[in-house]
């Protein structure tokens, strides 16, 4: 078998030159043991948002306004770059933002390009609990969320205002979603009974073009779950995400038996297999965390650099280093 996965890793390291570092052969399990309940996020400043969901279950919320409380906590924080106050803007100089949320029965809700209203994943659940449909945009998610007391409120901080003026002075649009911007904010959750529950929240990638709707708030590319299986969310650049429906293909996965990490690993080759070769290779970027039934969970991303937050108990709250292919 070891003769064999060497032979396997000659001859990818042969396919993609030498200038390419392979990190892993496939995995063959997943890097945690099993347990709930448990909460896993994007990001290092999933710490927080952890560990305000954490506060809520124990609490006794149920884990669907666990997961919105938590994420609450990065799109309230202007520090946080990519979710919602103090993201970055659009070329336009306008924060538009993008959020979806999904609970154990597969009930969900999605607004996307929505304006002026701080918590996007609050109004997601109200689309979901209140509306006939999954998704709402633009105008109509902002005429959704007046309609139900949010009120508006201007969203470019000083600081962002300022590094968005400083892009005007050249006007390239080349993503970084990576370490140097932490991309989103995914939670996925198990609870004690064994339910599952996620959220996703995002400003979106920083110069895109004014209405640019990226993975995020859709259901089965930036989020999805399945409650006899697992759940999976993504980040990074959103259109890799959705050319495969990331989330949903983590999922499926892990439904034909594959771990955590074997299912992650596996879209993030599918990802990289169809934009080796593309003009936005250079700064692809793709990560994806997973958790199944059994509270087994993981995270793994195309290049290195991807971090995500894992916590088990009030106490036990940590950041941790995705594995990565190059």
């Amino acid at each position: 078998m070891n003769k064999r996965r060497n032979f396997i890793k000659k001859s990818i390291l042969g396919t993609v030159g030498a200038s390419s570092l392979i990190k892993c052969d496939v995995p063959t399990n997943s890097n945690a043991q099993a347990t709930y309940p448990r909460i896993i996020s994007t990001w290092n400043h999933g710490l927080s948002a952890n560990k305000e969901a954490w506060k809520n279950l124990m609490d006794g919320k149920n884990g669907i306004s666990a997961v919105e409380a938590g994420v609450k906590i990065s799109e309230a924080d202007p520090k946080v770059r990519s979710v919602g106050y103090g993201g970055f803007p659009d070329r336009e100089g306008i924060v538009t933002l993008d959020a979806c949320i999904m609970d154990k029965n597969s009930n969900c809700g999605s607004v996307s390009f929505l304006q002026n209203i701080k918590h996007p994943i609050s109004v997601a659940r109200l689309v979901m609990e209140q509306t006939p449909h999954v998704m709402l945009s633009g105008k109509g998610a902002l005429d959704f969320a007046i309609s139900k007391g949010f009120e508006q409120e201007e969203l470019l901080t000083k600081e962002s205002k300022k590094d968005w003026i400083k892009w005007k002075e050249e006007s390239k649009y080349k993503p970084v979603i990576n370490i140097e911007n932490h991309d989103t904010i995914s939670m996925l959750l198990i609870d004690n009974n064994g339910d599952l529950f996620g959220a996703c929240t995002t400003s979106g990638a920083a110069w895109k073009m004014h209405g640019r709707v990226g993975d995020s708030p859709i259901i089965g590319a930036g989020l999805f779950l399945d409650n006899e299986v697992g759940a999976a969310a993504a980040t990074g650049l959103g259109e890799a995400v959705i050319r495969t429906s990331g989330s949903a293909m983590v999922v499926e996965l892990m439904r034909q038996g594959h771990p955590p990490l074997e299912a992650c690993k596996l879209i993030v080759d599918r990802i990289s297999k169809i934009h080796r070769s593309g003009p936005d290779w250079d700064y692809l970027q793709v990560g994806f965390i997973a958790i199944n039934k059994k509270g087994e969970y993981a995270g793994y991303s195309l290049k290195k650099g991807f971090d995500y937050a894992v916590c088990d108990n009030e106490n036990q709250n940590s950041l941790l280093k995705a594995d990565y292919s190059i």
